[in-house]
């Protein structure tokens, strides 16, 4: 390995990291460069280009991480997502792991977990790319109109505050705080997830990896606003088409990595009933009690 291209969080204290990144790379004669990225980061490195580099290291959350692997998906490198107090599920590599994960993805003892995305043509704009989640959000105080068919046929008309389309990785963010479903990251398919609505009943809509999500947004006195992995591309009107586009990115992973149900457990964005929490923990003071 020659080059590892950085992103990094703009205001966490990323001292120790960064610290031990440096530290590698003199030991292993390997140049470190920053990437330019759509989101505000912290100066660290000289910039550079992503396909001058062997490996893409994000250092801090899962928005860092996000754009890392946008960068990684435009250059067609992997990506190495390094956790500084994140409490997502796409930086998968604790900081104080950091050595150990470059020693062995330089020695090649790493797997690809291959990800999808979301291409987005629009009538009126350019083509977009999504690897977490495309948002369409009212802009101001009004509703946000839109009908979504799958395929041709007629899903739901909606107006309210908008809705989200997301691959499965981005099932864990935007769209399961909206009610949406949880995918597993093997799942070949996409969710569309309905923001609150005036009215009417449209369920979050699960659409298998082949078929097409067209939603047509109609224009409106207050405007809707177009996310597109949490960056605001601009207003949204018009129609948009979007597919499934598979193994877009490749993520550096590791075998004995936790499962992404373990991950987010312990991060409390799962969490059990109250009832067996409290039920745990009196059984857990009745066992100190014996002891």
């Amino acid at each position: 390995m020659r080059r590892i291209g950085l992103l990094v969080h703009p205001t966490r204290n990323l001292d120790e990291p960064l610290r031990l990144l440096a530290e590698w790379a003199r030991e292993h004669g390997v140049e470190v460069i920053q990437l330019n990225a759509p989101c505000p980061q912290r100066a660290v490195a000289e910039r550079g280009d992503p396909t001058d580099c062997d490996l893409i290291v994000s250092i801090g959350g899962d928005g860092t991480t996000l754009a890392a692997l946008r960068a990684g998906a435009i250059a067609k490198r992997p990506v190495l997502g390094i956790a500084c107090g994140s409490l997502g599920a796409l930086a998968n590599v604790m900081f104080a792991d950091a050595h150990r994960a470059l020693d062995r993805f330089s020695r090649g003892e790493w797997t690809a977990r291959r990800f999808p995305a979301l291409s987005i043509a629009r009538s009126a704009g350019e083509s977009l790319f999504a690897l977490n989640d495309v948002a369409l959000v009212r802009a101001t105080g009004g509703q946000v109109r839109l009908t979504a068919t799958v395929d041709g046929a007629l899903f739901a008309r909606i107006a309210g505050d908008g809705a989200v389309v997301s691959t499965p990785i981005g099932t864990s963010g935007y769209a399961i705080s909206a009610g949406g479903p949880l995918f597993l990251p093997h799942v070949d398919g996409y969710v569309f997830t309905p923001l609150p609505k005036h009215g009417g009943f449209a369920p979050p809509l699960v659409i298998a990896s082949q078929s097409e999500l067209t939603l047509d947004v109609a224009g409106s006195f207050a405007g809707a606003r177009l996310e597109v992995d949490g960056q605001i591309v601009g207003d949204c009107a018009g129609e948009m088409v979007i597919t499934f586009r598979p193994g877009v990115v490749t993520q550096v992973g590791f075998d004995d990595q936790e499962p992404l149900l373990s991950g987010l457990r312990r991060r409390r964005i799962l969490l059990d009933s109250p009832r067996l929490l409290a039920e745990a923990d009196r059984e857990a003071l009745n066992r100190l009690a014996g002891s």
